[in-house]
């Protein structure tokens, strides 16, 4: 594996940053999860819009153009022959002392990785995946703004961790007024009486590519789809649920809190969004070769 640091591509063994790199030392830096296909990166200018606007929201200024970053993430995957995988691209604040300024970090690294992924078993996405509640809250809108995809993902590991330990595939997150944020690395929906329904990006969730592609489909698909606050009420009483990410795609939750949600399998709904999707990433893309 060749992997890119600062305008260099390293074997995987010598591929390594500074122990004074803010991005290590306070998770100090933003990044982008990116899916190719068949030769093809799905949405790649709109994970750089993102990128770029993470940045632009903590005051790091990227070293490089958005169309040196998008030659730099193409070249990876050429680099490592692949024609279907995952980019992992990282902005970090770069170098600095062992305080927190960042005005002492005067050169971001830009690192990226191109490998290829599974997220969950194919066996999950046949039979749906079961999910609990965490205790952990996300954190406050207030705080950090849900549309920041920092290098600090503390919160989403500690809930990540609760539903490990409980032997669940993921965790359902809630913000600090009990409604339903997302889950600790997907986007929720909820489909009843053939409408469906996703937190808003206030409650605590992020504004996810994948996301963004659900409703275009339910549009081209005449199947009405709303933000809107979600209690654990109304995914308990759901007719089905489903998550979206870029490394999870579109997968059912047929399960939460040991309580089946509708029929306790993949629903209709799901599984013909689920099929669109599918469909649209390998004929659309950013052509790699």
């Amino acid at each position: 594996m060749k992997i890119y640091i600062d305008g260099i591509f390293y074997e995987e063994k010598d591929a390594k940053i500074s122990v004074f790199d803010h991005g290590l030392l306070y998770g100090d830096g933003v990044f982008e999860g990116i899916r190719f296909y068949q030769g093809k990166v799905f949405r790649l200018q709109e994970h750089i819009d993102r990128l770029f606007d993470s940045a632009r929201s903590i005051c790091l200024q990227p070293p490089l153009p958005k169309e040196k970053i998008i030659d730099a993430a193409l070249e990876t995957i050429r680099c490592n022959k692949l024609n279907d995988g995952y980019i992992r691209l990282l902005i970090t604040r770069g170098i600095g002392n062992l305080g927190l300024n960042p005005a002492h970090c005067p050169h971001p690294t830009v690192i990226i990785i191109a490998d290829s992924i599974q997220l969950y078993p194919s066996e999950i996405y046949e039979k749906g995946l079961k999910v609990v509640t965490c205790a952990t809250r996300r954190v406050s809108a207030a705080a950090l703004s849900p549309m920041v995809k920092s290098l600090n993902y503390l919160n989403n590991i500690m809930a990540k961790i609760e539903a490990v330990q409980a032997g669940a595939g993921e965790g359902l997150m809630l913000n600090e007024q009990g409604f339903v944020a997302e889950c600790t690395a997907d986007n929720v929906f909820i489909i009843k009486n053939g409408k469906i329904l996703t937190p808003k990006v206030g409650a605590g969730a992020l504004a996810g590519i994948t996301r963004a592609v659900i409703f275009e489909l339910a549009s081209n698909l005449g199947i009405p789809l709303q933000e809107a606050d979600i209690t654990r009420h109304e995914v308990f009483v759901a007719d089905e649920c489903f998550l979206t990410g870029t490394a999870a795609e579109v997968i059912s939750m047929v399960e939460l809190d040991s309580r089946p949600i509708g029929e306790g399998v993949p629903g209709p709904i799901t599984q013909r969004l689920t099929h669109e999707f599918r469909q649209l990433t390998q004929r659309t893309g950013t052509t790699i070769y």
